[in-house]
Formats: structure tokens, C-alpha cells, sequence
């Protein structure tokens, strides 16, 4: 675990601790305004988090070359991630600009 520094380790792990609690409040503010597109949101950072986890643990192990395949995929989680979060937001845009099912018009005469 020589690899990182202290604060850099300290860094790694609160980013981590950090993304969990987000997925956490996100996820429950869909609960909350019983909007599911917040719900795919929260769902969609889970890759991100393996991503930052796989980073993490090849880390802990500093950095060995017996473990090269774990870089890999992290990466693949991290592209996955972003294409999933970047889909999830696309959604929550998508049903935030539909008209209320209540049948108002945002349109004033």
C-alpha cells in the first residue's frame, strides 16, 4: 500500500464514500417526487462506483502487474458509466420537459 500517499489514499476513499451517499440522495429524491427518471439516475452511477472501486483495490495492491487486468476493466466500467449517465440524464431531460399528465398548459392567454 506504499504506492499513494496518505492524502491521496484519503482522497480515493472519500470520493468513493462521496459517489455512494450521492447515489443514495439521488435515489431517494426520486422516491421522493415519485419520479422514476431520478431513480435510472442513481441506477446509472452504479458503474461509475465499480469503476472508482476496481481503482481502488488495484491500489491496495499496489499497482501490480498481476492485476493489469483490473485496469482494463475499470476502464470498460468507466466508459459504460458514462455512457449510462449521459442515457440516464438524456431520460430525466426527456421527462421533465413532457407535458403534466394533468392535462394544465404551461401556456398562459
Amino acid at each position: 500500500m506504499h504506492t499513494l500517499s496518505l492524502g491521496t489514499w484519503w482522497i480515493h476513499v472519500t470520493s468513493v464514500l462521496e459517489w455512494i451517499l450521492a447515489i443514495i440522495a439521488v435515489e431517494s429524491l426520486g422516491r421522493r417526487r415519485q419520479e422514476t427518471g431520478w431513480r435510472w439516475l442513481a441506477l446509472a452511477m452504479l458503474p461509475a462506483l465499480a469503476s472508482a472501486m476496481a481503482a481502488c483495490t488495484w491500489h491496495l495492491f499496489d499497482n501490480s502487474t498481476a492485476l493489469k487486468g483490473l485496469v482494463v476493466f475499470q476502464a470498460g466500467l468507466t466508459a459504460l458509466g458514462n455512457l449510462a449517465l449521459a442515457g440516464a440524464a438524456f431520460n430525466l431531460l426527456r421527462l421533465q420537459r413532457r407535458p403534466m399528465a394533468s392535462g394544465i398548459s404551461s401556456d398562459v392567454s
